[in-house]
């Protein structure tokens, strides 16, 4: 695929995604991922989205390239079974808003994730060897000690299976 030297980073291109917006959420209508180019039409995302619905990091996802080179995608054409949940740290809670901190929790369950400051959200990549009922448990327990509000943004039926 051809790209832009602003998206040559190590062999990855922008990747952008239109969000539909329902009662102000998310804040965004678009958001940009980047991607490693898997053929001439399909990227494989190589970070978790923050407010992009039903993909993950690692998926294919299909794409068209408008007039000015900018790619959007269109369909997620392989699955990576890996999950995206999205956390929001309460600022008035025990975390007091921390991200690193929600990281840290959830790394000592295989998971990991990328934090962004402007919106105060952790975004977290569940990978599919990961003890998803033991996620699941820290997300209900984190929840229930007002540490934060959760999003189940892409999942399978692991997850939904998973106690």
């Amino acid at each position: 695929m051809k790209r832009s030297d602003a998206d040559d980073r190590a062999g990855l291109v922008k990747v952008f995604f239109h969000i539909r917006v329902e009662d102000g959420w998310p804040p965004v209508g678009t958001e940009s991922m980047w991607a490693r180019p898997v053929s001439d039409d399909v990227v494989e995302l190589d970070n978790v989205p923050f407010f992009a619905r039903g993909v993950s990091c690692g998926d294919h996802v299909r794409v068209v390239r408008d007039d000015n080179g900018t790619l959007t995608a269109v369909e997620v054409v392989e699955w990576s079974q890996r999950c995206t949940v999205r956390v929001v740290p309460f600022r008035a809670g025990p975390l007091q808003g921390d991200r690193q901190r929600v990281l840290d929790e959830f790394a000592a369950v295989g998971v990991t994730g990328e934090g962004i400051e402007q919106y105060n959200i952790v975004a977290l990549d569940v990978p599919p060897t990961a003890d998803l009922s033991a996620v699941k448990r820290l997300l209900r327990d984190g929840a229930e000690l007002g540490w934060w509000d959760y999003e189940e943004s892409n999942i399978g039926d692991a997850w939904a299976d998973a106690v």
